[in-house]
């Protein structure tokens, strides 16, 4: 698929570079080690041969906004060069599978005023955060705001999915996407060359930026414990561990029969906005191979580490009582719940009820690959972890 006037996506990566620095006004990417990501992405969106044109659009506009987005953090980390090394102490980190409820509970635990969150707009756009007071008024906060709009205009089913706001606690995605070494990529098109590089290849690089820019972020509170979360640190958790040695690790786990026909179906959605034809039984397959791969990458890095800096919690055991299981986090990691945090979880929970917008409709059966399949392909995983089938 060309990335622009019937040149290749790996052809244009002079031209990527050109529009960012043209969009950005400046020309300092940092530390180059980002190009090998790139350069497997550019050319793996050559060989999808399933790739729409409008697909093709999104993704040459993507590319260019984030590294426009990367200049432009690149000199916010050289202007507050100050606050580097200063103090992310045992971040409360949470992983797992996906759709194993982790977003529910990071929702849950971001409404803490006791722990510092990664919102939306500032892993979007990130920056020393600003007063509350100043974010709706700020033009970045504005563009996360209507980008998130357009999104749900587009797709409005993605709203029982996931639902996001530009001052809700956010994934990391976005600064693992600025090293070009996150699976949104895989999500959106089918890539194998990256899925495989991505999958396989470790990137400690990505993990050291990544403090840089959580240390920009919290610049001006420096103090107060951070809460992160992203499935995708379960597939990295050394490089993790290197650049955040004492980080307290949430993992959440679920029925992986239930976690990849949901991943699935969500993912034919995401497929559908950027590919010609969608394969669910072949989403499937991957999904469930990578996710299997995430799961053993996870069980090798806690044999070799220990499960001292680990809290496991189970997907029905969060759904019955979500608050007592942040209780439980916390006691297991030295984080006390103030009166006041526990009226702001209280609050949030009955504002936000499961289905709120909706349930997300799927059936187990549609994604074609039989359910024995799946439990065998996890078995070490749920026997690990004393899941019951």
């Amino acid at each position: 698929m060309s990335a622009e006037g019937g040149e290749g996506f790996a052809a244009s990566l002079d031209a990527f570079h050109e529009q960012a620095r043209s969009a950005a006004g400046l020309d300092d990417f940092g530390d180059p080690a980002y190009l090998e990501g790139l350069r497997v992405l550019l050319e793996s969106l050559d060989e999808d041969e399933n790739l729409s044109e409008m697909g093709a659009a999104i993704f040459r506009n993507e590319i260019v906004k984030i590294l426009a987005t990367r200049l432009r953090v690149e000199r916010r980390l050289q202007e507050a060069s100050a606050v580097a090394g200063n103090d992310v102490r045992r971040p409360i980190i949470v992983t797992g599978l996906v759709r194993t409820g982790s977003t529910a509970l990071h929702y849950l635990m971001g409404q803490d005023p006791g722990l510092q969150k990664l919102e939306y707009w500032l892993s979007a756009e990130p920056q020393p955060r600003p007063p509350r007071a100043e974010w709706e008024e700020h033009p970045d906060f504005q563009a996360s705001k209507a980008e998130l709009e357009f999104l749900y205009r587009v797709t409005p089913s993605l709203m029982a999915v996931h639902e996001m706001h530009p001052d809700w606690p956010e994934e990391c995605r976005h600064i693992l996407a600025q090293s070009f070494t996150d699976d949104r990529f895989e999500c959106s098109a089918t890539l194998p060359r990256y899925f495989q590089w991505y999958r396989e290849t470790p990137h400690p690089e990505t993990y050291t930026r990544h403090r840089k820019v959580i240390e920009l972020i919290g610049s001006t509170d420096p103090q107060r414990r951070w809460l992160l979360k992203y499935p995708v640190h379960l597939r990295q958790l050394p490089a993790l561990f290197d650049v955040y040695p004492d980080a307290c690790i949430v993992q959440t786990h679920r029925d992986p029969r239930t976690v990849i026909a949901s991943y699935a179906s969500f993912l034919s959605k995401i497929r559908a906005v950027h590919e010609k034809s969608v394969d669910l039984e072949a989403i499937a397959r991957e999904q469930m191979e990578s996710w299997a791969h995430a799961a053993e990458a996870g069980m090798a890095a806690r044999q070799q580490r220990g499960s001292e800096a680990f809290f496991d919690l189970h997907f029905p055991d969060f759904m019955a009582d979500p608050i007592g299981s942040v209780r439980r986090i916390y006691a297991h990691f030295d984080q006390e719940l103030s009166p006041e945090g526990e009226r702001k979880l209280q609050a949030w929970r009955a504002a936000h009820p499961q289905g709120k917008h909706g349930a997300h409709q799927y059936e187990k059966q549609e994604i074609g690959v039989d359910e024995g399949e799946i439990l065998d392909r996890f078995a070490g995983y749920m026997e690990f972890f004393q899941l019951k089938a």
